[in-house]
């Protein structure tokens, strides 16, 4: 096995053997805390611009198979893990994790202490990093750390998106269409809709309200994706569109802060962000707590008790992190929207929050009873 080094922006160094690919990556390095799923984590494109460090200690231990991706790809821009499996062990396992890593470019770097380096991330923050296996030159390496661009300022939107629409047709009976405004989506998300009776019509970041207005869609879907969303301001302006228009709304994650833009609200980065499978949230509407999967190092600014006003109305927020005091879902009081910060579709689990895709049902339901739309 080749040596390997990551080297944080503040001078810490962690020394360690290649893993997946050998070469040399900086991105924004960040922790994830799932026990399982590390596959989903690996294509999930809300991870474009990140270095991704796992804090169980045993990966790859089922190897990797195509069913379990969420998109066409491995986003990760490098991945950190403790003890990787030596061999897989899965019926469902085509080859091993390191062999995709190495397929798919992906630098890494195994044996290290993960743990000291997650307590060393969420005390400084997530940080700009390197991976490499090119070269143990610490100055050298730091120095290119150094003068790499931020997460702060990024968009990564044009990477991720689809370049042309595609759809999902609906299981059993069709019941709604909904315009899924693509900003690095998950591949289950669709697929939960489907379940539901729903036809999903996937469309590129680019996309304009003439375009879902199109499809006569009976709302309208923003998902989940990368980079500093007060950056994403053709989809803020596409939403508020899609607001005066008072079409249901639903947003996932980045569609969450999306959301929060196009009612006025900021955004911030988070510390260190929350990334995992085992986040508590509490659902204000019925005080029921829910595990739930999270990706996300930014946040909406709000209030988290009363109500707020926005340009459509007074607005709430409905879910928040019990760790942190986070927000983690908003909706309007009196027009058809709402969003949750964390992923309710969670292919790797749990599934506490899938019935917020029922609750985008009902209100696409109700509206077009309201409204005569359908």
């Amino acid at each position: 096995m080749s040596d390997a080094v990551l080297v944080l922006e503040d001078g810490r160094t962690f020394h360690g053997q290649a893993y997946g690919a050998r070469g040399t990556t900086v991105a924004e390095v960040v922790f994830a805390t799932g026990m399982t799923g590390y596959q989903e984590t690996l294509t999930d494109p809300s991870y474009r611009g990140q270095i991704v460090v796992m804090t169980a200690p045993h990966i790859g231990n089922t190897g990797a198979n195509t069913t379990d991706f969420e998109s066409g790809r491995v986003w990760v821009d490098g991945y950190v893990v403790r003890d990787p499996a030596r061999v897989p062990s899965s019926w469902r396992s085509q080859r091993s994790l390191d062999d995709l890593l190495v397929e798919q470019n992906v630098v890494g770097i195994s044996g290290i202490d993960t743990r000291a380096l997650t307590r060393h991330l969420r005390e400084r923050g997530s940080m700009r990093g390197v991976v490499s296996s090119e070269t143990s030159d610490v100055a050298s390496l730091l120095g290119q750390v150094r003068s790499a661009p931020t997460m702060a300022g990024s968009n990564f939107l044009d990477d991720v998106t689809t370049p042309e629409p595609y759809v999902v047709h609906a299981r059993g009976e069709k019941r709604f269409t909904v315009a899924a405004v693509d900003l690095g989506i998950k591949g289950m998300t669709p697929r939960r809709m489907a379940e539901r009776g729903i036809e999903v019509h996937v469309l590129p970041a680019s996309s304009t309200i003439d375009d879902i207005e199109r499809l006569g869609a009976d709302g309208v879907f923003m998902s989940n994706g990368p980079g500093d969303p007060s950056t994403a301001d053709h989809a803020v302006e596409l939403l508020q569109e899609v607001l005066r228009r008072r079409l249901p709304y639903f947003g996932i994650c980045l569609g969450n802060q999306i959301f929060g833009r196009a009612l006025g609200r900021g955004t911030y980065k988070l510390t260190y962000g929350h990334r995992g499978i085992n986040q508590p949230v509490q659902d204000r509407t019925t005080g029921k707590v829910e595990v739930t999967a999270h990706n996300h190092g930014f946040a909406v600014d709000a209030p988290l008790d009363g109500s707020f006003s926005t340009p459509f109305g007074s607005a709430h927020v409905t879910h928040v992190c019990l760790n942190d005091d986070v927000v983690e879902g908003i909706a309007l009081l009196d027009a058809p929207g709402f969003s949750v910060q964390y992923h309710p579709e969670a292919a790797a689990g749990p599934h506490d929050a899938a019935y917020l895709f029922d609750r985008f049902a009902d209100l696409m339901a109700s509206t077009s009873s309201t409204t005569g739309r359908a």
